[in-house]
């Protein structure tokens, strides 16, 4: 009896854990809307407010949308997941076709001077999609159709990269490529001559520090929000060089 006093409340423990961990991952879908911009080659879909440049050559290709204020969360939801289907509009949904997985990686402003077309605007829950996604659910003249969606994993290949921009005394690191719940909450940085050092997030996901680390090798910690965490260990070389993109050898 003894033992199971024991064991009840540490079980409980590991399935609050296991939850906690989880947390961003959803199965329940949710209503919302979506509209596209862009074309579908994917101009103007490229850069935007999370801080990724070329989608194409960071992995993220044309399976991306611009998030509303609502889901943007100020930028820490850039790199999350999303499966995305077009519901109860049969003049313009495509019968018959799977939802479609996006990453997050632009923001869709509101827009406060117009009444009418605001779908982008608090509280609303919005996807802009890239045309190409857009058309693989529904009829490009629709313009905006009704959809559900719901968090998933974030389906990587290779690891989490980290391109490092900035000068000596203000050094920029974008992560990205980021698997399973793919939106960071912290990163923290170490030189080989340091100890780690927090960093701050200046936009989408884009991290500072105004350490100077030139000729240190760099190291990097990684959470994402469902607390998960993971060292990256001397990534790159004391030679490193800004404008240049390391990759770490494991991903979530």
């Amino acid at each position: 009896m003894a033992n199971s006093l024991i064991l009840v409340p540490f079980l409980t423990f590991i399935v609050l854990f296991v939850k906690a961990m989880s947390a961003p991952i959803d199965r329940n879908w949710h209503d919302a809307h979506a509209t596209f911009y862009g074309d579908m080659a994917g101009g103007e879909t490229m850069q935007g407010a999370c801080g990724y440049g070329d989608l194409f050559k960071q992995g993220y290709g044309l399976e991306t949308a611009a998030l509303s204020t609502a889901l943007f969360n100020n930028g820490l939801a850039c790199g999350s997941c999303y499966e995305i289907k077009c519901v109860n509009d049969p003049q313009w949904c495509i019968p018959n076709v799977r939802p479609i997985k996006i990453t997050a990686t632009n923001f869709c402003p509101p827009n406060y001077t117009k009444t009418e077309g605001v779908w982008c605007n608090p509280p609303q829950k919005h996807f802009d999609l890239s045309m190409k996604m857009f058309t693989t659910i529904a009829i490009y003249r629709a313009g905006i159709i009704p959809v559900q969606y719901r968090r998933v994993p974030c389906m990587k290949t290779g690891g989490v990269k980290f391109e490092l921009k900035g000068n000596p005394y203000w050094l920029l690191v974008l992560v990205y490529n980021v698997g399973n719940a793919g939106d960071v909450a912290s990163v923290s940085i170490k030189g080989s001559n340091t100890g780690w050092l927090s960093m701050k997030r200046i936009w989408g996901q884009n991290w500072n520090t105004g350490v100077n680390l030139v000729g240190q090798s760099l190291s990097f910690k990684v959470i994402t929000s469902d607390g998960r965490k993971l060292y990256f260990i001397n990534v790159a070389p004391p030679q490193w060089q800004f404008r240049q993109s390391y990759e770490g050898k494991k991903n979530f």
